[in-house]
């Protein structure tokens, strides 16, 4: 027999159920944040899932729910951390330097954020220490973030009073008639997402000089309670720097100047400007690789996932071949191991991106043995069988370079130590620099995310949710075998352009809202929705068949080059 169902009054209190099947009771009301203190966790908690959203740790709790800590080792909760720590800074900064402006340009390897300042000469020692000061004096104060939505016109006429114009122009182009900010003391600003509760929780963090300006640094996902050794990154800060100072030249400095030339009618301009920088810098690169052509005969293309390296090595050749140099493409995929060979990732899957996965021992034999002038059987890996077949036969020309493109091609593992003079080095990134204003980023990661999802469901048929759910793993290979080599390169190449979110904003956001509610996907395909948004959609026919864009959104004209078969190697 069925107990009898009855109209009662709501309990005071009510019950959390966390993922372990332990249930936390507490006060109907109470804020996500005071049931999670009494959890013991290794990094700090600073979010929350509440029954399938993302929730700030001041999110009330008023019905039963299923909640799911968020930590600093957390996508999601690293992004708070590094978001809120930002704030922080500026928050401090304003108060010790109100004549100047701060500038949160990009990131940098091992955890950290590149900073610019205009108005007054670059900080000294002295003046990062008093910063670095304030701002643990601040996090010792524990002060709260204040949480607030203002009309979006009470917003705008504020950051106008502040001199904020970056900031004026791109909530110009706003659709919601409302703007969250947060206050710290008597200033307020908007970040593109939530934020920590208070001061109380950025205890780890750092400032250090860099050329022209600071690193601000802080942890990794993988050890929370730490900061890293910062390498230097000279070579990563000039590409950044010199694709900085040409926006300021284009006059496309952040996403609301980018909106304003697509209002005005001038995204041919833009796309056309864009693409000749590209052109220009790959010009360049193929004159010193015929430069040292006597020296530098194996052209080595790496980048992370999405960088657009195909494109570039293809774009590379034409250049190449305009200058009448010929090279040879050396397909790396074609020395992985045999499969019952391949060595086993962690979760016990074959590692394909592990360098351990190529016959290193073969490639560097058959490497010696093109550039020694001799003819070499090349191998082709079958992927159906995962055994690997006998390839063409092909002999090198007097001088004809070898373009070898992969994600390894930084590691000094790849070719053997006699060949190291032999190699020229290109590291491929969208390292963006276009950001939505002078404090919120554009994550190149985002941006190269969003250009998979894109590409994915064109030429793979995957859905949005299938590439979110394999990024964290595409991620950690990068980590792994990408960025603690990138310094390595002989030159970079940075793939980015101006207006490509503006051209992937029509094909992602239709993709991104068929992600189902209620799996751990939708929260980050609702993040990359509401980045989205800041931007005005670019009519994508202007886009040039050669362009890096269209390896994402289709119709290149470079998709089935090849070289013609008078100047391809003799067999």
């Amino acid at each position: 027999m069925t107990e009898k169902i009855t109209q009662v009054a709501p309990r005071s209190s009510v019950e959390i159920q966390l993922p372990d099947g332990r249930v936390l009771s507490g006060p109907r009301g109470a804020k996500v944040g005071e049931f999670l203190k009494t959890l013991e966790s290794e990094a700090q908690v600073v979010a929350a899932i509440v029954n399938s959203d993302l929730r700030e740790l001041t999110y009330p709790i008023t019905i039963e729910s299923r909640v799911i800590p968020v930590t600093m080792s957390d996508p999601d909760g690293a992004r708070i951390y590094r978001r809120s720590l930002t704030f922080l800074l500026e928050m401090a900064f304003n108060e010790l330097f109100p004549e100047a402006v701060l500038y949160v340009d990009h990131s940098v390897a091992s955890g950290g954020f590149y900073c610019q300042i205009t108005g007054r000469e670059p900080l000294f020692e002295a003046e990062i220490d008093a910063l670095k000061d304030h701002m643990r004096g601040l996090v010792e104060s524990n002060l709260p973030f204040e949480r607030m939505e203002i009309p979006i016109q009470e917003a705008i006429d504020y950051f106008h009073s502040r001199g904020y114009e970056d900031k004026v122009r791109l909530l110009s182009y706003r659709k919601k008639n409302y703007l969250t900010l947060y206050r710290l003391g008597e200033r307020m600003d908007y970040h593109h997402g939530y934020m920590v509760p208070s001061t109380g929780y950025l205890k780890w963090f750092d400032l250090e000089l860099a050329e022209g300006g600071f690193t601000l640094r802080y942890p990794r996902r993988h050890k929370p309670n730490e900061l890293l050794p910062m390498p230097e990154y000279p070579k990563l800060l000039g590409t950044f720097l010199q694709y900085g100072d040409w926006l300021s030249k284009l006059g496309i400095e952040n996403v609301g100047a980018l909106n304003n030339a697509i209002q005005g009618g001038r995204s041919d301009q833009v796309v056309l400007v864009s693409e000749a920088f590209h052109e220009n810098n790959l010009a360049r690169i193929a004159n010193q690789v015929v430069s040292q052509l006597d020296r530098s005969r194996i052209v080595l293309i790496a980048g992370p996932s999405s960088a657009g390296k195909t494109t570039t090595a293809r774009r590379l050749t034409v250049q190449l071949l305009a200058l009448g140099v010929s090279p040879f493409p050396l397909e790396l995929d074609n020395y992985f191991l045999e499969r019952d060979k391949t060595p086993l990732g962690e979760d016990g899957k074959p590692d394909f991106e592990s360098i351990d996965a190529l016959d290193l021992p073969l490639l560097a034999g058959h490497l010696q043995g093109l550039i020694g002038g001799k003819e070499v059987q090349l191998p082709r890996y079958n992927f159906k069988t995962g055994l690997r077949e006998d390839g063409e036969l092909i002999r090198l020309r007097d001088g004809q370079p070898l373009i070898l493109e992969g994600i390894h091609g930084l590691d000094p593992r790849l070719i053997p130590a006699n060949l190291t003079g032999e190699a020229f080095r290109i590291y491929v990134s969208a390292l963006t620099q276009l950001n939505l204003d002078r404090h919120n980023r554009v994550s190149t990661t985002d941006t190269r995310l969003i250009r998979r999802i894109v590409r994915d469901a064109r030429e793979r048929g995957y859905t949005a949710a299938q590439t979110i759910a394999r990024w964290e793993s595409v991620r950690r290979g990068e980590k792994r075998h990408i960025f603690p080599f990138q310094e390595n390169a002989n030159v970079m190449f940075n793939s980015a352009l101006a207006y490509e979110l503006a051209a992937l904003k029509p094909f992602a956001e239709p993709l991104l809202r068929q992600v189902q509610y209620g799996t751990p996907e939708y929260i980050e395909a609702k993040r990359l929705l509401a980045f989205l948004e800041w931007f005005l959609p670019l009519d994508t026919s202007v886009v040039p068949g050669t362009s890096i864009m269209r390896e994402f959104i289709g119709g290149s004209i470079l998709q089935n080059f090849t070289i013609w078969k008078e100047q391809e190697p003799y067999k």
